[in-house]
Order: C-alpha cells, then structure tokens, then sequence
C-alpha cells in the first residue's frame, strides 16, 4: 500500500453516503431554467465487474454534470443496467444458475463500484431492461411496431451456432467462429422476426444533419444505409426466367460479359446443370462459414464457380456466363451482379483469373450517359430506375432464453395474433433448463405449460412465439425511461418527454457507432410517428471515449492478464485519483494506455491539495485567513477559473487539470493564503475530485455541501498580464523575443524590436521591405 498522503478512506465514504442520503443529484422534472440531458452509453453487468476502461466516460459525464449544476442548469444524469443477453444466459447453462439471479447479483457489483466512484447519478431513476415493469414497456413497443406493419416473419439466411444454440449477429461472427467460445458458425436459412429498419432509410440518412456528431461516425452510419441511385436491370435466362440485378453504372451494361450471383440466391440450386452440381454445392458449404466481412475483403483472392448457366444481355443479345462467388452478398442489392471487369477491378481481377471476357465501354460515366441508358431499359421494359441501399432489415429474433418475449401467439384459426396491451408484461416462464434444444427450436419451446395458451381473437388453442428479442431491444428506448421510470401507465409522461428530450450529450464507446444509435433511431422515429416523443432525433451531441489499453499497450483482457479493477485503484488511492487519472490520461476521444505510475502522480498533486488547506493534525491551516487579496493571486485565480471553465466546456479535462496543478503550485508558495482564493480554488477542483474538495470546504466552515454553489466566474480584465513577451520574426524565423507592455502601441514595439541586439544583428547590410505586428503575438520583419 503507497503512504496515505491525505485520509481518503474516511472521506469517501463519508460524502458518498452524504450525497445518497441528500438526493443531491436529483434532477427536477419541469424545473424553471435550462434542462440539460446527460447520458452514458448504460453497461452490460457482466461477472468480472467493471475493469478501468467503464469509468473513463462515465467521469468525463460526472464532472459535466457537476460543472453545469453549480452553473444554474437542472441536470438529469441517470445510470441504469442493459441487463439482457447472450453471456448471463451462457453462464447459466454453464453453472446451472438462473439469470436471473446472477444478473442481479452482477448489477449490484456494478452498482458498488460505481457509487464508489463518487458519480453523481440521480438513482432514484434506475432502469434494469430485465424489470418486467420495462420489459412491459419494450413489448408495447414491438406491439406498435407490429401494428405498423414493420414487423414480419420471413424465412431469411442467419448465423446459426450449433454450440451455443442460437442466432448470431453479424457482428458476433469472427472468422467464421462465435465471438464468444470460438465455437464454428454457418449460415442457414431460419423463421425469423424482422424489423422493416429500411422503410426509414432515407430519414436516418436525412436527420443526421439535425445532430453534432463526429463526421466520422456520420459517414460510418451513411455507409451502413449504403444509398446507391442506379438502375435494376433484367437479365433472362433460357428457361424464360430473370435475374434481377442492380447496378450504379447502368451505363457500362455493353461490356458486362458475365453475371455472379451470391451462393444463397435462390436460384443457384435451379440453373446449376448436373455437371457442375457438386463443384456448386461444395462452394456454398465452404461460402456458408465465411463472415461478410471476409467475404467482401478487397486484398483476398477471387475465388467462385460457374453453375452452367448462361443469361442475355439485354443490350446487346450476346450470351453470358453465370458464376457464382462470395464476393457477391445476397444482403446486398439483388444478391446478383452484372460484372464489367473493363470498368471494376474486383470483377477485372475475377475475369483474369477464370479467363473471362473484358470488353471496353466507350463512357464517361457521367449523368447524361447513365439517364440515357436507363430511358433505354425502360422503353425496352428490361430495366428502371432505381434507389438501392445496403442497409437490410433488421433480424430482430434469437434462439435464447434470457431475453424479452415476443408478444404475439400462433393460432391455426387467425394465423398471427398480438397479445393486448393489459397482457403486458409477457413474462419469461421460470424453467431449470437453460441448455439449447439440439434443434432450432429456442428453449423456450421446452417450456410446454408457458407455450400452450389460448388465442387473444378466438380463444381456440394456440402457442406462444418462442423466440426473444435481441439485446438491442431495451436499449433502443432506455433513455426515455429514464425520464419518468415508475410510470405504470405510460413508457412516458408527455410533459416530461418534452421538458427533458432530447438527449443533450450522449458518451460512450465506439463500438456502438453504427447499429446501437441506428437502431435506437429508428425506435425513435416510429414513435414520434406514433406522437408518444416530440422530436425526430434522440442524441444531440455524441462524444465517444477512446479506449484505454493495459500498461502492456494492448487492449485489457483476462488471457492478456492486463486488466485493471478500479476497485484496485480505489482502494490504494482513492476515488478522487482514480477520476483525475483517467482525464488526466489525454484528450478523451483517444485511445491511451493505463500506468500506475500515472495514478502514482495524480494522488501526489491530491496529496499536495491537502497540505495546502491543512495542518499535520489535520485541522485547518493557520495561513488561510480573511486577508487582503494580492494582486498576483487574484490574476492567477481568474486565469485559473478561464482555463478551467473554458477546458470543462469544450470535455478538454486533461488541460483543465494541469492548471489546477500549477495553481496549486502557485498557491503553496504563497505565505498568507485568502480563504476567498482558496474557496475558488476548491470550486474549481470540485467536479474533478469532489470528495475531497467537499470535505475541504466543511474544513473552510461551511455547513452544506459545495454541490449547490454557484461555479466562480472570471473577470477578464484580471487575466491580461502588464507585461506579455512577443517573438521578432525576420524573413519568417524567429531571430529574438522582447518583453513589452500589453497595452503597446505599434510603433512602440516597433521601436524596443529595432532597438534589440539580435533583431539589429539579423537585419545589419539589409533593407527592410515589410513590418507587421500582430497585437500581443509576434512582430514580423521582411527584408532583402
């Protein structure tokens, strides 16, 4: 254990306990004055608890939230648990646990170690996506989603792990193995929900103007979509039948020699001949354990099979080969292509290899080519304009037990029918056997008495859906939850959906760049349709925290043995160092790699805090006193509180805190210290390490917490120096620096720069041409 440079083990809890028992961070629904939504991406509350990467946003929000407290806004900061999924029920199957019963267990880890922290949650509003009270909600949700018709069964190609005996994301498959267990993977066809996300393509893409996030996340959600404006075009087969394709370059159709469809499409199996049967087949088998990220990888080598087959160009009448290769995705387009290798490298480097044709067009690819063509393909009935996007709908089921029913009952009568609302919340049967069935069938099948039911329109003998929502599901809406989270009545109070919507700041990793906040989005929009949310968009401003790797600079992870537990942290240092370390890192949207030595430094600099307001005994120092203000402290707080405010405003914390290093150092030297200087200087601190600030400004006399004290402003006035110095450039290099007073005339500075010994040795036997000066920054000088 390091030398315990100032008692935060008593302190901490101390304030901790405080702040619970004082609600000080209740946000106050409807308040006079300016609202300001503040969210965190919530956790999955695994097993092993929070490592030290959780905390890093988590603070970052914290010290925003405090900051605009003490400067009059009525904050709602809420934390709650994204408590669904894959992991806890995998942990029950291995252990024999219900999930229950760990995911409560988990969160009530979680819960510690963040309250230990000293984050200033308002946990009167905690949300847990298992609660049937939210999973009511989350299924009065799908229901008018349902009723929307955006949600429908189809029998569509899925990541199926035998191991694991479920339905994976794409996103969850890594090499053709599960993310979790590397267990193999392989696609195949499945009885799946669907949620029609593509019927909001184009607001998704239009409403990312009404939002401030980083372009790059914009671009990666506009790559998702994958709007493309081109043509689909009809290419026929001997049988009479067609294959559609779409094509962005409709105008290079004279040079397409050949055509790829997808493994999947439908009809490899039926324009494959009998001598190509078995050279098709096995690719498919080999293509179904290919993730799409491998299968579209730019730099692999091309690799496909001809089925037999040949189709017409319909430009041009001339037969061409149908292949098949994993390049080509049925989630994409029509699941075909029309290859141009004179006009693609991807198809010219498949033409190469298989000995294709290569025909040149004679195009330039420009719009009046393209819309000529098109006008052709429709006049011949062959072809039309069309708008194609890469973004398919969304694969909403899994083969899990831990997650929210589907409300919804299958009955021989009436076919598909939704439970109604005063059935809500549908709720998970209590069962021992967690295990996947062997089959497709979801383990909630095994459940026979839950399944059996009745049907909602005819009363005859119907069966429950036995498939569950994915993850995504309760953290689609968490945020509006938040807002009013004991509501019996309704997911959400209107008044109090207007009053706090929309999300102000929303911080949170990068992972959750594309399908979290599309899909979130997309619930958005359905129910501002639907009139239940007063805006189109959720999240304001997006921030993503960059990750902090092991002291190793490899990413944390147990098999690394590199992984941090800020209970570790905290024990050893305290909360207050464990907060400042993690902003004092860097800039917080990079990625940097975690060192104890670091942690070391910031509980020194908090060590110094202390001694500079206390005797040994702790009491408070006798050289604080309700003295006069000296002139050079008095700038120096005002600097200090500019920088400060400044660097909070723009989430620059690691600035921030290196001036409140060196206007601790300052003050340190000062023989008398005002009491109202070092009441600023604990303000200042306070949302960076505000146990010990709290526990401090008690020291000071004041009876009530610091939490509620307005922020201190700057006089900007007190901030200029008397004396600034400026640099002498001559031909563009710096040659000298002068001092000058900061109210100097231009001739003035003109004068002390000629007057300089080494201006006057740069400039001697040359004529000067220019002189500029730039108030307060630099005097330049052209010569020749």
């Amino acid at each position: 254990m390091p030398e315990t440079l100032y008692p935060f083990p008593t302190i901490e809890p101390k304030w901790q306990s405080y702040w619970l028992e004082h609600k000080s961070f209740r946000a106050v629904d409807g308040a006079q004055g300016k609202k300001l939504y503040i969210l965190d991406m919530f956790p999955y509350p695994s097993g092993s608890g929070l490592h030290v990467g959780h905390p890093e946003g988590y603070t970052a929000t914290d010290i925003y939230s405090r900051f605009m407290r003490m400067r009059g806004y009525n904050v709602l900061h809420p934390m709650g648990w994204d408590a669904f999924g894959l992991p806890a029920e995998q942990y029950a199957i291995e252990t024999g646990t219900h999930p229950a019963v760990t995911t409560q267990k988990n969160i009530q880890t979680f819960k510690r170690q963040i309250q230990k922290l000293g984050l200033s949650y308002d946990w009167d509003r905690e949300v847990d996506t298992t609660d049937p009270g939210y999973v009511r909600w989350t299924q009065w949700i799908f229901l008018k989603i349902h009723e929307k018709g955006l949600a429908y069964l189809a029998e569509v190609p899925v990541w199926w792990c035998e191991a694991l005996g479920c339905v994976l994301a794409n996103e969850e498959v890594v090499d053709g193995k599960s993310e979790r267990g590397g267990h193999p993977v392989v696609r195949r066809p499945m009885r799946q929900w669907m949620l029609k996300i593509t019927a909001y393509a184009d607001r998704l893409l239009e409403d990312l103007k009404l939002v401030h996030w980083p372009d790059s996340i914009k671009e990666m959600q506009r790559n998702w979509i994958g709007r493309s404006e081109g043509a689909s075009i009809d290419f026929k087969l001997a049988s009479g039948k067609k294959i559609k394709v779409f094509t962005t370059r409709p105008d290079t159709l004279p040079g397409a020699t050949y055509m790829v469809l997808s493994p999947e499409h439908p009809l490899v199996s039926e324009i494959t001949t009998p001598a190509q049967k078995k050279s098709v087949e096995e690719y498919q088998k080999k293509a179904a354990t290919k993730s799409e990220l491998e299968r579209t990888e730019l730099a692999k080598d091309k690799t496909g099979v001809f089925t037999g087959a040949f189709a017409v160009n319909p430009v041009n009448d001339k037969e061409i080969p149908v292949w098949i290769a994993d390049y080509v995705l049925s989630s994409y387009g029509t699941g075909a292509i029309m290859a141009v290798p004179a006009h693609d490298e991807r198809d010219l480097e498949f033409a190469k290899k298989f000995g294709l044709p290569i025909m040149e067009v004679d195009t330039d690819g420009g719009s009046a080519a393209k819309e000529k063509m098109i006008a052709w393909l429709e006049e011949k009935g062959v072809g039309e304009k069309t708008v194609s996007y890469k973004l398919r709908d969304w694969l909403f089921s899994r083969q899990r037990y831990w997650g929210e029913p589907i409300p919804v009952v299958h009955c021989a009568q009436c076919g598909i029918v939704a439970l109604s609302e005063k059935d809500l919340p549908l709720r998970l049967p209590d069962v021992k056997d967690f295990k996947p069935s062997g089959s497709a069938e979801p383990p909630l099948a095994k459940a026979k008495e839950w399944l059996k039911t009745k049907c909602p329109k005819c009363s005859g003998t119907a069966e429950r859906e036995t498939n569950t929502m994915p993850q995504w599901a309760g953290s689609c809406w968490y945020y509006l939850r938040y807002l009013d989270p004991k509501n019996k009545e309704k997911f959400c109070d209107p008044a109090k959906e207007k009053y706090w919507m929309p999300v102000d700041l929303y911080v949170g990793g990068a992972e959750h760049a594309v399908l979290h906040l599309l899909y979130s989005r997309f619930w958005h929009k359905i129910l501002y349709d639907l009139k239940v949310v007063s805006g189109p968009e959720p999240f304001m401003r997006l921030v993503n925290q960059g990750m902090i790797l092991g002291e190793d600079g490899q990413k944390m992870s147990k098999s690394r043995g590199n992984v941090i537990n800020p209970d570790f942290v905290v024990e050893r240092y305290g909360a207050d160092s464990m907060r400042l370390y993690e902003m004092f890192m860097g800039p917080l949207t990079q990625m940097k790699s975690w060192s104890m030595n670091g942690v070391e430094g910031v509980y020194r600099f908090l060590g110094r805090v202390w001694r500079l307001y206390t005797d040994p005994a702790g009491n408070l120092d006798p050289s604080i006193q309700n003295s006069a203000i000296p002139e050079n402290l008095d700038k120096l707080i005002h600097r200090t509180a500019k920088k400060v405010t400044e660097d909070i405003e723009s989430l620059a914390f690691n600035t921030a805190i290196s001036s409140l290093m060196v206007c601790a150092s300052e003050l340190a030297k000062a023989p008398v210290k005002p009491v109202t200087i070092m009441e600023r200087f604990l303000l200042l601190l306070s949302p960076f390490a505000p146990h010990l600030a709290e526990e401090l400004w008690e020291k000071l006399g004041h009876e009530n917490s610091l939490t509620g004290v307005e922020w201190p402003d700057f006089d900007i006035s007190k901030i200029e120096d008397d004396q600034i110095e400026i640099a002498i450039l001559v031909n563009g290099k710096v040659r000298s620096r002068i001092t000058i007073p900061a109210d100097a005339t231009e001739s003035a500075v003109e004068a002390q720069a000629l007057k300089d010994p080494k201006t006057a040795e740069a400039l001697l036997g040359k004529k000067i041409l220019q002189k500029k000066y730039v108030p307060k920054k630099i005097f330049t000088l052209a010569v020749s």
